[in-house]
């Protein structure tokens, strides 16, 4: 089918999507822009994982300030071009982790920046009640494993539940805008600042 220009300027305003990827998912939708984006963004899932490798060397700094002016946040992520940088999806996907940041309070941005020595500590921890409560050696490891998953969850920011859609993580936010936006994406560093404690600022 012939599509108009006007439809693959608005699809690229709101993917970042490359002129032809545009047309090509216009036409396989009908000219439907809203089909034409999820067309985008289930190639671009495919593709997320090719990406992860390319520098992510542009981005914004966002800062959010929760209502009460009590808990803050400065926040970096990292995409490709500055043409990204700007568009109105990433900046409310830097406004939403921000948010997500001064709501749930993570320590870490991922699970890798946990030290050995804290990983180490928290296993032995959930290893020691395991067994205080009699749990069969066999089935400890298991535990713990599934204890270790749920710290992970509650102090690493990739890891925890979007507190807009509990049912997504927020690494799956990112990946929503990498298949969107056709970059690579990456949180970078944040810091929180809460009225009255130290400062929690993590790269």
């Amino acid at each position: 089918m012939e599509v108009s220009a006007d439809s693959v300027k608005e699809l690229r305003e709101k993917t970042g999507a490359g002129f032809m990827d545009c047309k090509k998912a216009l036409a396989e939708s009908a000219g439907d822009v809203e089909k034409a984006i999820d067309y985008l963004r289930k190639k671009g899932v495919a593709a997320a994982a090719k990406k992860s490798s390319r520098a992510a060397a542009d981005g914004a700094v966002g800062a959010y300030v929760h209502p009460g002016g009590k808990i803050g946040v400065l926040l970096e992520i990292n995409c490709e071009t500055d043409f990204v940088a700007r568009n109105a999806e990433f900046q409310t996907l830097l406004k939403d982790v921000a948010m997500q940041i001064a709501a749930a309070n993570p320590r870490f941005v991922r699970r890798e920046d946990v030290s050995a020595e804290e990983f180490d500590r928290e296993k032995a921890i959930y290893r020691q009640q395991a067994l205080d409560s009699s749990k069969p050696e066999k089935i400890v490891d298991k535990i713990v494993e599934g204890k270790m998953e749920r710290f992970y969850s509650e102090v690493c920011l990739l890891e925890q539940p979007f507190i807009k859609d509990p049912d997504r993580k927020i690494s799956d936010l990112i990946n929503d805008a990498i298949a969107r936006l056709g970059e690579n994406i990456l949180v970078r560093r944040f810091a929180r600042y809460q009225l009255g404690e130290g400062t929690s600022a993590k790269e």
